[in-house]
């Protein structure tokens, strides 16, 4: 089996370990990155088949800059995006984002705390 990897790029060590754990089971190889320049640095070097990438890291819309860097990179712009995030809850907003090809370029946009068959179910529907 042709081993796929994922990069999560989310400065929160329990989601990480948590989805890591998830993921691994069901046989993905699982890279991670605490912020956005890291996380675009470690895409580079690995080329995941899919980016799990929380909004709030180091600042509140870091996530929302990197979803709009990586259709810019001609290396990474074909590399899926799921963003996961529970800025929606922490910030007490009263809608949701949904995925739109300027302001928010990525496949989906799921909200913490995500279920793992959830989870697995949109990571295989865009993973290549």
């Amino acid at each position: 089996m042709n081993e796929k990897t994922i990069l999560i790029i989310d400065d929160d060590p329990d989601f990480v370990q948590s989805v890591t754990t998830v993921l691994e089971a069901r046989g993905y190889k699982v890279e991670s990155a605490p912020d956005g320049t890291e996380g675009l640095k470690r895409a580079r070097e690995i080329m995941p088949n899919l980016i799990l990438l929380d909004v709030m890291m180091t600042k509140n819309t870091e996530g929302f800059e990197v979803s709009r860097e990586l259709p810019k990179d001609e290396v990474l712009k074909s590399i899926p995006v799921i963003m996961i995030t529970g800025i929606r809850e922490k910030m007490n907003l009263a809608f949701g984002f949904e995925p739109d090809s300027t302001w928010l370029p990525v496949k989906a946009v799921l909200e913490k705390t995500i279920k793992p068959d959830k989870l697995l179910e949109k990571v295989e529907e865009f993973i290549k």
